[in-house]
């Protein structure tokens, strides 16, 4: 259930009652456990505003949350200093709460109303091979798009690779030069090299440049020769592509690619429709849509160029094909384009101009899910220490490569098998964790040793704690499944904070999918595990008569089963054994 949701009916009437129906509850989850289990804090607000006393203005909405402890949801509403209202929900309610939520199938989480949902990510560059700079995209975007799966949506990714373009004349004219030499097969392992040597080559050689400008025009124009080589091109770098999704285990394929080249027959008449309705104009002999809506420094309307003085396209044209596509063709109601920051003025401009033309109503929503940058420990964007940009498929390979030598030394009784088959759990959703715990719009710093360690918010962490959970079920003899006919009580004020916690899930999964910020469910997954450690320490559940042993038993796997739901929405490995 949505705990918060529904406490706050009970509150929005209270505040109605109260006369203060135009003022916000400003209902949260309590700062810290002695405050309670949910506070509300918007009285202080609106004894301000009306000039009333604001502790006696608490009062009144306590007499009206009267229903709150009537109905046995509520133990103790309280009024602490100028107007603080702290809400401690019963045992009886809280426990009824957690057994529902156990014995379902989805942990209490409803399915929401369908939604088409296309999800911009990882977007490569197939000229060269995934660096780190698309560790992020593909990260987030992952995540986000395992959330709206699991809530109903019809949510996937549209993975808007880079496979068109001028590069692809120097790139196919490469190509043709390695196969006549024969070493078109060796040239094209090493995509990274292959895109150095041809760029190397069209600076150095003016008749290797003009040939690659010839090439595009062909390319362009659709001659099938250049096509069939510039589809090989493609298939190699996609294959790279793929290699990569699968390490990270990203839910996105083949059947996901939908490359700039996509669109290019739509291109023109993109524009020609944006000229039509009189949106685009011609200015100094490109088309342009001049925002009225974005106004710069001094208040001049924004330009935003679709078509050059040469009829080339840019990516505005093609990215605005694209919305067309997915609006018209896909009936998409939500799109969300995980792009990192500094691409921000280009979405606004992007997402004004589909309004402006109508190429996507108001109810559609295009939302930019911008990120920060990734650094290194010298503050500055991550590269290697000669200086280059790291091979993403070199970064994970070294993930799991530490993670293997750190469950050597934690475990040396482990086979070679079970070291394998942790390690790339532990390395991979090391890597993916350390980027979803923090806000998606902050930069962070990359450190192997904060991520990869056993204790605070990391991945091994949460991972520990759930083989621990197994662990006690297994020693308990019982089946690791709920056990019918048992119930839970609760006797200590630490159960209750702890199954508060677990059926505040749905209010945690919902709000990702709502707001795109996956660290609200990786905080949670950490606050939860944490709880749940400190809470085992403090009371030795196998030690317990039998009718509070089975009852923490249950308490125990409901724990156990949302970290592991948790988890996978966030993409992490889930290990019964480390």
């Amino acid at each position: 259930m949505e705990l918060q949701k529904f406490l706050n009916s009970y509150v929005d009437k209270a505040f109605e009652d109260s006369g203060l129906s135009s003022y916000a509850t400003l209902l949260r989850p309590a700062s810290k456990p002695e405050f309670g289990h949910y506070q509300i804090n918007g009285a202080m607000a609106a004894a301000k505003s009306l000039k009333l006393n604001p502790r006696e203005l608490a009062e009144k909405i306590v007499s009206n949350l009267a229903s709150l402890k009537a109905e046995g949801i509520a133990e103790t509403i309280e009024v602490l200093g100028s107007g603080f209202i702290n809400i401690f929900l019963s045992g009886s309610f809280l426990s009824q709460r957690a057994l529902e939520s156990l014995v379902d199938d989805r942990l209490g989480v409803k399915k929401q109303p369908k939604q088409i949902i296309p999800i911009d990510y990882p977007s490569a560059n197939l000229a060269k091979e995934m660096h780190v700079g698309h560790l992020r995209a593909s990260i987030i975007g992952d995540a986000l798009n395992r959330v709206l799966r699991f809530l109903g949506h019809d949510a996937f990714s549209q993975d808007h690779v880079g496979d068109w373009g001028t590069q692809f004349g120097m790139l196919i004219t490469y190509m043709v030069e390695t196969e006549n030499v024969g070493e078109g097969d060796v040239a094209l392992v090493d995509l990274e090299a292959f895109y150095r040597n041809a760029k190397k080559r069209f600076e150095e050689s003016e008749e290797f440049a003009e040939t690659a400008r010839s090439y595009v025009v062909l390319l362009q124009s659709g001659d099938e020769k250049v096509l069939a080589l510039w589809r090989r091109f493609v298939q190699v770098s996609q294959k790279h592509c793929l290699e990569v999704y699968k390490k990270l285990g990203l839910l996105v394929n083949e059947s996901n690619f939908k490359g700039e080249s996509t669109y290019n027959n739509d291109l023109q008449p993109t524009v020609d429709e944006l000229v039509a309705k009189g949106i685009a104009v011609d200015s100094e002999g490109a088309k342009v849509v001049f925002l009225d809506e974005i106004k710069d420094k001094d208040g001049n309307p924004t330009p935003f160029i679709i078509q050059k003085r040469d009829g080339g396209f840019l990516y505005s044209t093609t990215d605005l094909a694209c919305i067309r596509y997915r609006v018209r063709h896909l009936k998409a109601d939500r799109i969300l384009y995980v792009v990192d920051v500094r691409q921000s003025l280009h979405f606004k401009e992007l997402f004004a101009t589909v309004h402006k033309a109508g190429f996507a109503t108001e109810n559609v929503k295009l939302e930019h899910i911008a990120f920060g940058t990734m650094m290194g420990k010298d503050g500055k964007p991550f590269k290697t220490r000669d200086g280059n940009t790291v091979k993403l498929i070199d970064l994970l390979n070294e993930a799991v490569e530490r993670a293997s030598d750190l469950v050597r030394q934690k475990n040396p009784a482990l086979s070679d098998d079970e070291i394998t088959k942790i390690s790339t759990a532990v390395g991979i959703s090391s890597i993916k964790y350390a980027d979803l715990s923090k806000n998606r719009t902050s930069d962070y710093i990359f450190n192997w040793e904060g991520m990869l360690s056993f204790e605070g918010n990391t991945a091994p962490y949460l991972q520990y704690a759930y083989t621990r959970i197994q662990s006690l079920l297994n020693k308990s003899g019982q089946s690791i499944e709920p056990i019918a006919d048992h119930v839970i009580t609760v006797s200590e004020q630490d159960e209750k904070n702890l199954l508060c916690l677990l059926i505040q899930f749905e209010d945690v999964v919902v709000s990702v999918a709502k707001e795109c910020m996956p660290h609200y469910l990786a905080n949670y997954l950490f606050q939860l595990a944490s709880s749940f450690s400190k809470f085992y320490e403090k009371y030795p559940i196998l030690k317990e008569k039998d009718e509070i042993r089975n009852s923490r038993l249950q308490i125990a796997r409901l724990t156990g089963r949302i970290l592991k739901q948790g988890m996978d929405l966030l993409g992490l490995d889930v290990l019964d054994k480390m």
